[in-house]
């Protein structure tokens, strides 16, 4: 698991473990994986031309004394200093005794023309808002020369905590944290800024507490989750999922939904709906009923909303699964028939799964203030509904259902007493396209009908949907995405989804 922390959080860390080390020894070990990345890069660091983008900050510190690092490898290090007589006193003699130079920032496009890499040490992970006038000016002629830029611990003008990006900022090919990572490099918009992620352990470690604020799941951490069948597994050990779907104007979401589950380890599908006939002849092995979500017959969890329309028949299949006593995930037109009374009045687990236009609605705000504030949006939608909420996007976003006071929440408390958010690391542009949704709904929702918590069915679903959009052919399409999760289960686990010793149902 890569878990995230608050600025707050960090500085705390630091301040603890600084207590203990000589003055200057903790920005010495940062520069010094700052550097050994750089020099990775570089490929031949002697002869080579880098430029440091200094502020004020520790981060201009970093910069300088990594500077002074490659220097001495021989590298030719310009340090082009936004504030002079505030860069890190420090760092600037270490670099100027290594042979490397300052010029102040008007006077860095020369350096920058010639230079085959960038530091990034304008702001800290403290900095708010976007860069100002003279710094975005200087970012604007790394661009121009299109130059590779490394952001030192985040890239400058991105929010840490929040992943906001609120004006100008670095947009870096690499960025090297340190001691822990930070909200902002894993959440989007700002995780688009940050490239490929370096982690430089600095000693944090045993300062930092075991809850973090964001957390992003990894192979282990979901082969952990996923259920294994057992000798004495029959369909309804396996988990029975039902599927609310589909309608005359969109029967194929229903398929989706039902290849989703099927293919996502369900023991049984039990599908309502008007799409029956394309559900069978695409699955026989589905069980289908036509007279509604009561009298369907048992199910562990249910999926309702994919392509569901917004006529009476599908209103009263909402309000019937919402009235079950078993977790149920709520997507598409479900979500737009939503009435959030009903989902705070359950007992039993409720997760939603809306893309940013569909949380705007449910939040009463814009589409393009949700994607601005996807952390922000996907807790506060949660605390609203007192749901698990799956934020769909260019990250993907699971924030637990808050837990009932005085209880603490499950999994660790972040620091404001909230279960850590989680991001999906797996997501891929190739998802956007038509039903992939729908996939997603059908194989959370087997998760669900398994025995799985709604924000561990969520994390998994999206972990293994983003991998089989990685898997199928290209370009990849709804269906094929399905055909793909048995072998993205497959490379999570070792062993295909729903493969089992027994046989019989």
């Amino acid at each position: 698991m890569r878990n995230a922390y608050s600025v707050e959080t960090v500085r705390a860390a630091e301040r603890a473990l600084m207590a203990r080390l000589p003055e200057g020894a903790l920005m010495r070990r940062a520069a010094a994986g700052l550097a050994a990345a750089c020099a990775g890069m570089l490929g031949r660091v002697y002869g080579a031309r880098v430029v440091l983008l200094v502020g004020s900050g520790d981060n201009g510190g970093d910069a300088l004394y990594a500077g002074a690092r490659l220097a001495r490898r021989g590298a030719g290090v310009t340090a082009a200093l936004l504030a002079p007589d505030r860069a890190h006193a420090g760092g600037l003699r270490a670099l100027r005794a290594a042979g490397g130079r300052a010029v102040p920032a008007a006077e860095a496009a020369p350096y920058v023309a010639r230079a085959a890499l960038v530091l990034d040490g304008i702001t800290g992970i403290g900095g708010r808002g976007g860069l100002r006038p003279e710094a975005a000016e200087l970012v604007r002629t790394v661009r121009e020369f299109g130059v590779p830029v490394v952001a030192v611990d985040l890239p400058s003008g991105v929010d840490a905590d929040t992943g906001e990006v609120r004006g100008e900022a670095v947009r870096a090919h690499a960025t090297v944290t340190f001691g822990a990572y930070k909200p902002g490099l894993l959440v989007d918009p700002a995780r688009a800024y940050a490239g490929a992620l370096r982690f430089v352990d600095i000693g944090l470690g045993p300062y930092l507490p075991t809850g973090p604020d964001v957390q992003a799941p990894q192979h282990a951490d979901v082969d952990g989750l996923l259920p294994r069948p057992t000798a004495e597994s029959d369909k309804y050990r396996r988990g029975v999922v039902g599927v609310a779907a589909g309608s005359a104007r969109y029967p194929g979401a229903a398929v989706l939904a039902v290849a989703g589950a099927l293919r996502g380890g369900a023991g049984a599908v039990r599908y309502v709906g008007t799409g029956t006939d394309a559900v069978v002849r695409a699955f026989p092995e589905a069980l289908v009923s036509a007279d509604g979500p009561a009298r369907a017959g048992r199910v562990q969890a249910w999926v309702v909303g994919p392509g569901l329309g917004d006529g009476p028949q599908a209103r009263t299949a909402l309000d019937e699964v919402l009235a079950a006593d078993v977790p149920v995930l709520v997507d598409a037109d479900g979500l737009r028939l939503l009435d959030p009374d009903a989902v705070r009045a359950r007992t039993a687990p409720t997760l939603l799964t809306p893309h940013a236009g569909e949380a705007a609605a449910l939040l009463g705000t814009a589409r393009e203030e949700v994607e601005a504030r996807r952390l922000a949006s996907v807790r506060e939608l949660a605390v609203r509904l007192r749901a698990t909420v799956l934020l769909k996007g260019s990250t993907t976003l699971v924030s637990p259902a808050p837990a009932p006071a005085p209880a603490p929440a499950p999994g660790g408390d972040g620091g404001d007493g909230a279960s850590p958010v989680r991001v999906n690391p797996t997501g891929t542009g190739w998802l956007a396209t038509a039903g992939s949704g729908d996939v997603l709904s059908g194989l959370t929702g087997a998760l669900l009908a398994a025995g799985l918590a709604a924000p561990e069915a969520a994390s998994a679903g999206a972990y293994l949907h983003g991998l089989a959009a990685r898997l199928a052919a290209r370009p990849p399409t709804a269906s094929t995405v399905a055909e793909a999760l048995p072998e993205a289960w497959h490379s999570v686990t070792g062993t295909g989804a729903g493969t089992g010793t027994r046989t019989t149902g």
